[in-house]
């Protein structure tokens, strides 16, 4: 009898489990189907033509489900502001994305990630275009805060993510949009853009069946854990 009643005492945990691993694999599932339709958003944002940039009034519908790495352009002019170099680490090597201020047509601004510029290139080398320009490019939205264990200083003037708001405020200007435009390549002369990696990894069915499994491994070890031996008959 004490045997049977501590097989029943480790039923409840056991069960407890196996809804456990149950709902893990149900997330992974939901978190593949999520997965799923972003790929298919973005593949399908990647091969269309160009888009205007938002402008204020759609702001504060952006998210990265619905904007993240939309093919956008903008048409205005690079503001004499200075540029803020971040912290970058490319197919190429080390260095730092070049961010510079630009102002549209229609009066609002946004920074162009302009591209890559190596550890050994002088920023004083670097040119900036004059006049009415238009830049397209891919949508991302503002990376506040800074990187892994390192916080932008903007007084230090060192940057380790596009905060396109801290950098507006580093440089004097109020407002800017919550996103920055990620310039397509234009050739080999820094800064070089087009180097933005798309990528995404997309494990979650391996997950899941991973966690279903064991949940099923579980289930049958205490079936058979339930059966009453011979001891107990």
């Amino acid at each position: 009898m004490a045997r049977s009643r501590r097989r029943w005492i480790l039923l409840g945990p056991g069960l407890l489990a196996v809804m456990v691993l149950l709902g893990l694999g149900v997330w992974q599932v939901q978190r593949l189907q999520w997965k799923t339709a972003l790929i298919e958003r973005v593949e399908t944002g990647l091969a269309a033509a160009p888009v205007p940039a938002p402008g204020p009034a759609e702001w504060s519908r952006l998210s990265f489900d619905t904007a993240e790495y939309r093919r956008i352009s903008a048409s205005g002019r690079f503001l004499p502001a200075d540029d803020i170099f971040v912290k970058a680490v490319t197919v190429r090597g080390t260095g730092f994305w070049v961010m510079s201020l630009f102002e549209t047509d229609e009066g609002w601004r946004l920074f162009i990630n302009r591209g890559f510029i190596p550890d050994s290139f002088s920023p004083d080398k670097l040119s900036r275009p004059h006049g009415l320009v238009e830049v397209s490019g891919l949508l991302r939205l503002t990376q506040p805060d800074g990187a892994f264990l390192r916080s932008n200083d903007p007084d230090g003037g060192r940057w380790f993510s596009r905060d396109t708001v801290a950098m507006a405020r580093s440089l004097g200007f109020p407002e800017v949009a919550p996103y920055f435009l990620d310039a397509d390549a234009g050739g080999e002369n820094p800064p070089i853009g087009g180097l933005t990696v798309v990528s995404f990894p997309n494990n979650h069915l391996g997950y899941a069946i991973t966690w279903f499994g064991l949940a099923a491994v579980l289930t049958v070890l205490l079936v058979r854990a339930s059966r009453p031996s011979n001891h107990d008959q």
